[in-house]
């Protein structure tokens, strides 16, 4: 099928990862060397060659840091939405300082493109079952779609028997579009294939393969992912975290480029909004374009 995928980037720079903070604390983020613009836009000038508009899902630190950078993806048509502000973990946050985080992100992205952003992604999809409250403060605060609840199973995240397909969650505050990050089933165990480390340690084949079957059996748009850091093998190697998280944080990182290209070639790509619309065939679902007024 010649079906339109979503495209994701999570905009963030590799000392900010969630597997580091506590090596690496936020007051120390401005004396890092940072990558994260140069390694945008080299994601930016792939996409280009392909023809390809994605979502990025950007950091608010990062925004406010670098709020040319944010117009710079909008101008090229990519859709804006929040990684929340600091990247702090969502079960970690009560709910009232999850309100002010996403505030506070969402405000300086709408401030650097003019622009309302309804679109989220927890910092390492930590919409879990311990937090699912915070479904309802992203309606609340006038999101519409949603790509945090993985569902899989991982130390960090997940929710293994989270539904796989794009639905909407009905809320207190009203509906919610989710699109989880993309699982194929084998036989009883939700392989998660839809980008990041899993794209990075698994041979491309058998990501194509997967993916290709997300579009074949189930007839729907799969979703992939990637950070900025994950094109750049020259980033300074930190001593931090576990040395399992320094693993999955380094491993094959000088093949992600090339194999990011092949995955271009193969499959068709977009916004995440345009690829609900297509998925769920509900004219209700629409994006926002990058030259639309402020809502």
């Amino acid at each position: 099928m010649d079906m339109l995928n979503a495209f994701t980037v999570d905009v963030e720079d590799y000392y900010q990862v969630s597997a580091f903070e506590r090596d690496i604390p936020r007051d120390q983020w401005n004396r890092r060397d940072g990558r994260v613009v140069d390694n945008t836009h080299r994601i930016l000038d792939l996409l280009q060659r392909h023809d390809v508009r994605g979502t990025f899902f950007v950091l608010g630190w990062v925004a406010q840091q670098h709020p040319q950078l944010v117009r710079d993806i909008h101008s090229r048509g990519h859709e804006i939405g929040s990684h929340s502000y600091g990247h702090r973990l969502i079960y970690d946050q009560s709910p009232d300082e999850f309100r002010d985080d996403l505030r506070r992100s969402r405000d300086v992205l709408e401030d650097a493109i003019g622009q309302a952003v309804t679109a989220y992604r927890a910092p390492s999809f930590s919409i879990t079952k311990r937090s699912l409250w915070a479904l309802e403060i992203l309606v609340e605060e006038g999101f519409r779609v949603d790509s945090s609840v993985f569902p899989t199973y991982h130390d960090r995240y997940g929710i293994p028997d989270a539904e796989p397909r794009i639905h909407q969650i009905d809320t207190a505050a009203g509906p919610l579009w989710e699109f989880p990050p993309s699982v194929v089933r084998f036989p009883r165990v939700n392989l998660p294939v839809s980008g990041g480390g899993y794209f990075r340690l698994y041979p491309l084949p058998w990501t194509v393969y997967c993916l290709g079957r997300i579009n074949r059996r189930l007839q729907q748009p799969f979703m992939f992912y990637v950070h900025p850091w994950e094109i750049d093998p020259g980033q300074p190697r930190l001593r931090a975290g576990s040395r399992v998280s320094r693993f999955r944080h380094y491993v094959n990182l000088s093949r992600t480029a090339s194999k990011l290209e092949r995955l271009l070639q193969t499959f068709r790509f977009g916004r995440l909004c345009e690829a609900i619309r297509q998925g769920c065939g509900r004219g209700e679902v629409y994006c926002i374009d990058a030259d639309s007024d402020r809502d």
